[in-house]
């Protein structure tokens, strides 16, 4: 089962929000209707900016526990590697095809070859 890990914002260099689905289309979806009473709908990030495609969940999982002890200006500088305007993907996922890709000497580097 193919993992994501994406971004939610709820404008440009706003809040950042970091979670994990293996439902892309779906999950972003639940965030953009703020279907829930969570961070997102709290802060009203419904704007999906930024994701990356895993082989399965559970690299996506350790991709996303990574992601969520960087700091605010290193995601600032992933998302707009991909995004520089912070324009809304959601109508763009089938689009874009933006797969994670392991530095050749980590020790994930197996995982994913």
């Amino acid at each position: 089962m193919t993992g994501f890990v994406y971004i939610m914002s709820d404008k440009p260099r706003g809040v950042i929000y970091v979670g994990v689905t293996s439902d892309l289309h779906g999950r972003a979806w639940e965030h953009r209707n703020q279907i829930g009473e969570g961070f997102t709908a709290k802060y009203h990030a419904t704007l999906l900016v930024w994701f990356e495609r895993h082989p399965n969940i559970v690299l996506a999982i350790r991709r996303e526990k990574s992601l969520k002890r960087y700091l605010r200006d290193w995601k600032i500088r992933l998302i707009e590697g991909l995004n520089p305007t912070w324009l809304d993907l959601f109508e763009k996922i089938d689009e874009i095809d933006n797969v994670y890709v392991p530095h050749a000497h980590t020790r994930q580097w197996s995982d994913y070859n």
